[in-house]
């Protein structure tokens, strides 16, 4: 894949978005676009995610995100743009 198109985000979803689905919700979006990395609850009540893959398909997931799943309520969403690293082999749930 063209290294110029891999985007890596690391983000955190504030709002109504733990007991909704939101986690696994947000790991089959990124599994249906192909995008590898994880997604996981804080203990502050966020959800944290980091992924990976071309431009247009993170700007697809963060898009998502700031809807959610049916029952979620995003408030705010903090992204930030970092290297990708490539050491992700697929798209987990992390505990």
């Amino acid at each position: 894949m063209d290294k110029k198109n891999m985007r890596r985000i690391h983000a955190c979803i504030s709002g109504r978005v733990q007991g909704v689905f939101y986690r696994a919700s947000t790991y089959e979006k990124a599994l249906s676009l192909g995008l590898k990395g994880w997604v996981k609850n804080l203990p502050d009540g966020r959800v944290e995610l980091v992924a990976e893959g071309p431009h247009d398909k993170i700007e697809e997931l963060l898009k998502w995100c700031k809807q959610g799943p049916p029952g979620a309520r995003v408030t705010n969403i903090e992204v930030e743009m970092e290297e990708p690293s490539r050491d992700f082999t697929g798209f987990s749930i992390r505990y």
